[in-house]
């Protein structure tokens, strides 16, 4: 076996790839986490491939990760009259929240609390940024008068998007805590992405949700309004993890600060060692085509330079042309980033006030070690996910390999930058688990006699207490 990459891949589940066949051709090309889009599809279908990624897991011996995207608060204007309505600059637009088929006096839109949201001078945007409004006037009851800032066609159920509102709409609408009831139903769903995060209670919300079922998955808060870039911080903290989502995120903001709130957000999420997705657009232009343009080659590269735990891939898996061929060539993008992968932010420091300070100390050193000794490898014993995700914050450029003897916790792992995971519950004692975890890494060509690895470890092992040991090991 190959050494594995770092930069994980992130795939979305949709016709072009959801059989067995096409599932397990995504596994093999280097997918490590896929995506069920509960904007689309019905509940059936998310639970069949479900089905399928726990079987090709058992079958490959793979720990591919699930994550579950609820849909979130979608704006949109409703149906109408024709091809749509032709707008020409300045021409004023009626918006109201009671149906009807849209004409040149009104237009519906799906937000009941719009004309009490917005103020005069708000922007609004529709279809993707393509239509700009402004707010001319609101009732502050059911109707807003709108100017087109420039001409276009405004056609039926296109989105909108509101960047200068603070709209009142909760984070959960009636249809995500419809999926989420189905969600936490099954438990092999490792991660929920949340979607219009704004606040830290958001996610707050859905943690108690998550808690009262009992469920394991963890949060992946999208980060795609303005509002949520201003309480970033807060929402990190109170999240497991991140995914910065540009494609609202780059209607809602101006589209040229995108690459530097990307950048500062890897930063901050590698400090809180919380994995973070890039998204939106990776390789679009593979839905249609073989390869990818040279823009999007250096897009990918870029995020993977950046620091970014996984980047990926929506409509190029979902619905392309070519989906087991644009995870070969995200591939290897990543493969070759990597080659001159250096991380450009400094390393997390233990923070004495912490109640893991002491793991957070073991952990660090684990990381400085194995560089000055030059460690193929570093590994780590867990049953929380804790020290994985403090080791992949670190960055090393030793390989991390975490062993447990809980599947659904290597699965959820499989997202984390430069994480491998291995089944193992021989806790007896431990020497004996360091030569059974460096037994593993020779078996599967991992590491080679005259190689180190630094083990790290809780003492005593029956405890399974947090990690308070590091060793470093030499291959015989």
């Amino acid at each position: 076996m190959t050494d594995h990459q770092n930069t994980k891949i992130v795939a979305t589940v949709g016709p072009a790839c959801n059989s067995y066949e096409g599932l397990g051709d995504l596994i093999e090309a280097g997918v490590d986490v896929f995506r069920l889009n509960f904007s689309h599809g019905n509940h059936a279908d998310h639970k069949q491939v479900v089905d399928h990624v726990v079987k090709l897991n058992k079958e490959k011996g793979s720990h591919v990760s699930l994550l579950a995207d609820l849909q979130g608060p979608k704006l949109r204007v409703g149906k109408m009259e024709g091809e749509g309505l032709e707008l020409e600059q300045g021409q004023i637009v009626t918006f109201t929240n009671t149906e009807c088929i849209g004409n040149a006096e009104r237009v519906y839109m799906s937000y009941p609390q719009f004309a009490q949201d917005v103020t005069v001078g708000e922007r609004v945007l529709v279809d993707d940024g393509t239509l700009v409004f402004e707010v001319v006037d609101t009732n502050g009851q059911d109707t807003v008068r709108l100017k087109a800032l420039y001409a276009g066609t405004l056609k039926s159920n296109k989105g909108v998007n509101l960047p200068n509102t603070k709209i009142s709409l909760p984070s959960l609408t009636e249809k995500d805590l419809e999926d989420l009831a189905y969600i936490l139903t099954i438990p092999e769903i490792n991660w929920i992405a949340l979607s219009f995060v704004r606040q830290a209670k958001d996610c707050k919300e859905l943690r108690q949700h998550i808690d009262r079922a009992g469920h394991q998955a963890k949060i992946i808060s999208k980060i795609e309004k303005p509002e949520a870039i201003e309480n970033i911080d807060k929402i990190i903290k109170h999240s497991n993890g991140i995914m910065v989502a540009r494609g609202d995120l780059g209607i809602e903001m101006p589209m040229e600060r995108l690459p530097l709130i990307q950048k500062e957000i890897i930063k901050k999420c590698i400090q809180r060692a919380r994995p973070v997705i890039v998204a939106t657009q990776m390789m679009d232009s593979m839905i249609t085509n073989p390869g990818p343009t040279r823009a999007e080659v250096t897009d990918v590269a870029n995020a993977v330079l950046d620091g970014t735990d996984a980047v990926m891939l929506s409509g190029e898996t979902s619905v392309g042309r070519h989906p087991t061929l644009v995870v070969k060539w995200m591939n290897s993008i990543i493969d070759e980033a990597e080659k001159v992968y250096e991380i450009g932010t400094k390393r997390p420091k233990a923070n004495a006030k912490s109640g893991t300070f002491v793991s957070d100390v073991i952990t660090s050193a684990a990381a400085w070690a194995a560089q000055n000794v030059g460690a193929r490898a570093i590994t780590g014993m867990t049953r929380t996910g804790y020290t994985a995700f403090k080791l992949s914050s670190f960055r090393p450029s030793s390989k991390i390999y975490i062993f447990s003897d809980l599947p659904d916790i290597l699965n959820t792992l499989n997202l984390c930058w430069g994480v491998r995971g291995y089944y193992y519950d021989g806790f007896k004692s431990t020497d004996d688990t360091v030569k059974d975890v460096t037994n593993i890494l020779k078996e599967n060509g991992h590491v080679q006699p005259g190689d180190m690895i630094v083990n790290t470890g809780s003492m005593p092992l029956e405890k399974r207490g947090r990690v308070n040991m590091m060793k470093i090991t030499e291959v015989e």
